[in-house]
């Protein structure tokens, strides 16, 4: 007689191996699909790297209106239509105002493009100097100053600098 042990329970080598190769093959598949989302994120051209470069305005701040604030350059980036942004600031952590693109009125403040203004983009180069339609900072105060810059296509923050009014 033949005393056979045998266990029911345990899986032959050939299956084993099957399901292995099997488990690889689906990780690899979803590795991939992983991936190449990855990937594909940012290869369709819209990602832009903007570098704004904010400083003191010539000029000191009044009790009146219309002083120069401050002036705010492109030092990289691509060129952006004057019509896709909005430029907010906060002087002394106010509350921010949205300001007048070049050629518009009726904003809390008004922006003054240099530079190139032949056309209708912000390029590098180019700034603007942020002048108060209404009163923002007092005559001989030192004022901190919030510039916001947002692509309103695109809904998303371009740059955010500080500088101080004096």
């Amino acid at each position: 007689m033949k005393n056979e042990n045998r266990n029911e329970e345990a899986v032959s080598p050939v299956i084993a191996t099957i399901l292995m190769v099997a488990i690889t093959v689906v990780l690899a598949g979803v590795l991939y699909v992983w991936a190449s989302s990855l990937a594909e994120g940012n290869t369709d051209g819209n990602l832009a790297l903007y570098v704004m470069d904010a400083e003191d305005a010539s000029g000191s701040p009044s009790d009146g209106i219309e002083d120069n604030l401050v002036r705010v350059t492109m030092t990289q980036g691509s060129d952006i239509n004057w019509a896709a942004i909005s430029v907010k600031v906060s002087v002394n952590n106010e509350a921010p105002v949205t300001c007048n693109n070049p050629g518009a009125t009726g904003g809390g403040c008004d922006l003054i493009e240099f530079g190139d203004t032949s056309d209708q983009v912000w390029s590098v180069g180019d700034g603007v100097t942020i002048k108060e339609a209404s009163a923002m900072c007092a005559a001989g105060e030192t004022c901190s100053v919030t510039v916001t810059i947002t692509d309103t296509q695109r809904g998303v923050t371009i740059d955010e600098s500080s500088a101080v009014a004096e």
